[in-house]
């Protein structure tokens, strides 16, 4: 079992930064993905940012790509999402999760069963 809790998000302006944390006990040691989704109410499930913890690839959505920026540290124990020039439109609840398991589709949220339990991001125009 793989348990996260996301921290970071709040309230800024068009144009600032917010730098969200996971931070995810249990059997870390089996992790091979770590993901931050975001939705809004009423709205499907958004891929923003995967790392493959073994080739430590990343990859972003093309809205944020150039903006964001996912990291974890070497432990595996937390994970991080900073976002620069936020934008309005990236006003959603953020989360974070995790798989076991190799795909390459990491924005398919079927594909991780370990969530977080969010944290709002607002940014105001």
């Amino acid at each position: 079992q793989v348990q996260l809790v996301e921290s970071g998000g709040g309230s800024v302006q068009a144009g600032g930064a917010l730098r969200l944390s996971c931070a995810i006990s249990g059997y870390t040691y089996g992790i091979r993905v770590m993901a931050w989704f975001r939705q809004a109410p009423g709205k499907e499930r958004e891929g923003v940012a995967a790392i493959y913890t073994g080739a430590g690839s990343t990859y972003y959505a093309d809205s944020v790509k150039g903006r964001f920026t996912i990291s974890q540290d070497n432990a595996k124990s937390t994970l991080y999402l900073q976002m620069n020039s936020l934008k309005p439109e990236d006003t959603d609840m953020y989360y974070c999760a995790v798989s076991t398991l190799f795909s390459s589709h990491w924005y398919w949220d079927s594909g991780y069963p370990y969530w977080g339990q969010g944290t709002q991001v607002t940014v105001s125009s």
